[in-house]
């Protein structure tokens, strides 16, 4: 027995040792030295400087408390040091840093909207060291991409990859500068695709647990291949740092944004001119669903291209020609590729029946012109609110079981109303214990309301009635 277990042991254990060879080369992590060798010359650090007038900052509809905890752009409630403008003209000058890269060798370069948004002077640094002042190409608020431009010939670019492509677990890395500390690394996973943010309803970000700071918006987003597959944007925090949930652009996204605004100066994508709403269970079982796939239409503009087909509130949209509308949010992600003008084939169900709809797709209206005919958006009490309202009917109330109330059509993510956590499709029902019946009526509440405290508004969110605090500025603001 001691003899056959002296050739036993041996064997035992180089099994032993050749599992575990296996088992670490099994737990590998990927290595990143040479991408951020390839990649690093063509991330820059941006530096911003602009004007801000004290008296605003001062009637700040966030008070002391700063940004609620929600989803929100890098430097939000991060104001920098400020430098005492000249006396007596109520003005400071305001500094920030960003991130961005290089798409083209003749000194294109792209960031996020909010890092240059506002600025009177930016400043590129690279990665040699060279500071060059860029002039904005254009900015998109809605997906919130920038193109920027410097006077040099021959920079070192990125290659983009395809955003299409990435899959939940795979492994991605970050370039940028968090707190201006240039260049640094940092890496993770994709925790998730097409993530809609309630601000953001024409993005399908990707969401990742890459450690992401104030100076990384803007900066690119890695595959192990070294191509550019997204931009750094926004991040979840309660305490103004990493928690490991952050938020970047698809470059698909971004790269057609960029594209356009080099082109023409802005960007134009699809518009129908609806309302919509998330589908419930309660609402799917009502309309005759099985699911709660969809995007219920609650309201239709006038002299809107859903209005000219004939769609109506009530119908339920379950695609866009051969793309599934999984839910209301992917709706105006679907319409908002579609160049205006052309054609569409909505597959909609209208009092349980499924029908097609042709719509010639419209252009998304200019800031100021999406009002229907109460002209809301124009109107100063609800530019002080930030959100665009209309009228229920008949249908609407007893679809939304609300006796009261206005449904909000568009949001400014900027605006006292998103940042009290109201959202598109919510109806609001009172305002200040003040009940709202109609458009006039919220109008009239507005301007009535108080600047010094937060004011108490009732709203009803998929069938549900729930308070939120909101802090509006002066008038004179």
């Amino acid at each position: 027995m001691q003899r056959l277990s002296r050739y036993v042991t041996p064997l035992l254990l180089a099994f032993v040792a050749l599992c575990a060879a296996q088992f670490a080369q099994a737990r590998e992590l990927p290595d990143f030295t040479q991408l951020v060798e390839d990649a690093a010359p063509g991330v820059v650090n941006i530096s911003t400087t602009s004007t801000v007038d004290t008296r605003a900052m001062q009637g700040s509809p966030f008070g002391e408390q700063g940004v609620p905890d929600i989803f929100r752009h890098f430097f939000g409630d991060q104001m920098p040091p400020m430098t005492p403008g000249a006396p007596g003209q109520g003005s400071q000058e305001r500094h920030s840093l960003g991130s961005g890269f290089v798409i083209s060798h003749d000194g294109y370069i792209m960031t996020n909207a909010h890092v240059v948004d506002g600025a009177d002077e930016i400043v590129v640094r690279l990665n040699d060291r060279r500071e060059l002042e860029a002039t904005l190409v254009g900015a998109d608020k809605k997906t919130d991409v920038a193109v920027l431009k410097v006077d040099a010939d021959d920079l070192p670019t990125l290659d983009m990859g395809d955003s299409d492509d990435l899959q939940v677990g795979e492994w991605v890395a970050a370039i940028g500068s968090p707190f201006g500390f240039d260049h640094s690394v940092t890496s993770g996973i994709v925790s998730a695709i097409n993530r809609t943010l309630p601000s953001d309803a024409y993005v399908p970000f990707i969401q990742t647990d890459v450690a992401i700071n104030p100076g990384n918006s803007g900066g690119p987003l890695f595959n192990l291949d070294g191509e550019v597959v997204g931009i750094n944007s926004q991040i979840y925090t309660r305490s103004g740092g990493f928690m490991g949930v952050s938020f970047a652009i698809p470059i698909n996204v971004a790269m057609d944004i960029a594209d356009q605004l080099k082109d023409s100066g802005h960007v134009s994508r699809g518009w129908l001119g609806v309302v919509i709403q998330p589908v419930s269970n309660d609402l799917a079982e009502s309309f005759g669903l099985d699911d709660t796939r969809g995007a219920l239409i609650a309201d239709v503009t006038d002299d809107s291209p859903a209005s000219e087909a004939g769609l109506k509130a009530g119908d339920v949209v379950l695609s866009v020609d051969d793309d599934e509308v999984e839910d209301s949010s992917t709706l105006p992600r679907l319409v908002g590729r579609v160049s205006p003008g052309d054609e569409v084939t909505l597959s909609i169900l209208r009092d349980g029946e499924p029908q097609k709809i042709e719509v010639t797709v419209g252009n998304w209206p200019k800031e100021g012109k999406m009002a229907s005919s109460q002209q809301q958006s124009e109107n100063d009490s609800q530019s002080r609110l930030g959100v665009a309202v209309s009228d229920l009917d008949d249908q609407m109330r007893s679809q939304l079981d609300v006796d009261n109330g206005v449904v909000v059509r568009q949001l400014d993510p900027r605006g006292a109303a998103a940042a009290a956590g109201i959202a598109r499709g919510d109806v609001i029902v009172s305002f200040d214990s003040t009940a709202i019946e109609d458009t006039d009526a919220l109008i009239e509440a507005v301007e009535n309301a108080p600047t010094d405290r937060a004011i108490p508004v009732r709203i009803v969110r998929e069938g549900r009635s729930l308070f939120v605090a909101l802090r509006l500025q002066s008038a004179d603001e």
